[in-house]
């Protein structure tokens, strides 16, 4: 079917579906007194999500029938009349792809200061699946062109992603606290979502798959939520102007000019673009990594003076803040 063809369907079907589910979990919010939404956090999802749709239709003709089936031409294999298994194999690849690029977004910090808006609300419900990494259209094609050298469509790409992005829209609420058991051992469940938006530092960097949790669980970036450390949302360092139409944007490049300021040496600026956020030349910020090191490091400290009788800290007293 042509692409178009394809994503009328999607959103015909999608559409509803969002307005429904959204709808109701404002109401349940409202009436229980959860506090889930505000009407600046939702504006500011539509908005993100708007810019990000037109960036990515304005850029479309570029990256799909120019650079992706130039590359599809140099297709290595030719799936014939195998449409379950083309499909099935497709939305495998391109879960894959998907996390690749999202654990980039995560670990190089000129990739992160796009993706930080969709990080930044200290809210977490449907519309924040809608807060889009504004400028990510114009990079994400990267990611499909091992795709199209295998062998898929670039129209079939760009499909499978929307339908992708319509689970990884959805697992964006609280409501529901735990799936089966056999269903989290293979799918991303909102439990495992909620711990991605996590600012606790030993939720950093966690969970990337959009469909699959199985990637996580093979390449070590897999956290359980847990009862015993409750999930807040939004940077480890949040915005001070989390609405402005601008800042909301551009906060994180605005920090990267100020980090390149401090050193005149070419690596160590180099270093600031592509190390993951949080690292310093002079030990002023850190990583993720370094965070949770450190807990480590002062828990064992804390199990020390426990036995020798002092008193005990808390996980929270342990844990320093990370600069996004």
């Amino acid at each position: 079917m042509p692409l178009q063809l394809n994503e009328n369907t999607l959103i015909a079907i999608s559409t509803p579906l969002y307005i429904a589910v959204i709808g109701a979990e404002i109401l349940f919010s409202h009436f229980q007194f959860k506090k889930f939404y505000s009407v600046k956090e939702t504006l500011t999802n539509v908005y993100l999500c708007a810019l990000n749709g037109g960036i990515d239709m304005l850029f479309r003709s570029v990256y799909l029938f120019i650079i992706l089936e130039w590359f599809y031409s140099f297709h290595i294999f030719d799936f014939g009349q195998h449409a379950i298994a083309y499909w099935l194999l497709l939305f495998i690849a391109e879960d894959l792809a998907f996390y690749v690029e999202h654990r980039v977004d995560h670990y190089c910090r000129l990739f992160w200061a796009v993706h930080v808006t969709h990080h930044s609300s200290e809210e977490f419900n449907l519309t924040t699946g809608f807060r889009s990494s504004v400028f990510q259209p114009l990079y994400r094609f990267v990611y499909f062109i091992p795709l199209a050298l295998i062998g898929f469509r670039p129209a079939d790409i760009v499909f499978m992603y929307s339908i992708t992005q319509v689970y990884g829209i959805l697992v964006h609420t609280q409501y529901i606290k735990s799936m089966p058991a056999w269903f989290e051992a293979v799918f991303v469940s909102p439990s495992h979502h909620r711990v991605h938006h996590g600012s606790n530092i030993i939720y950093l960097d966690k969970n990337m798959g959009m469909c699959l949790i199985i990637w996580d669980k093979l390449f070590g970036t897999f956290q359980q939520e847990l009862p015993e450390e409750p999930l807040r949302y939004g940077l480890t360092k949040p915005l001070e102007q989390p609405h402005h139409p601008v800042k909301v944007i551009f906060h994180e490049w605005e920090s990267i000019g100020r980090d390149l300021k401090k050193s005149r040496s070419l690596w160590v600026k180099l270093k600031y673009l592509f190390m993951p956020p949080g690292w310093s030349h002079d030990g002023s910020s850190k990583t993720a990594k370094e965070l949770r090191h450190e807990i480590a490091a002062a828990s064992n400290s804390a199990v020390a003076d426990y036995h020798a009788g002092n008193e005990v800290i808390s996980f929270s007293e342990l844990s320093p803040q990370k600069n996004p």
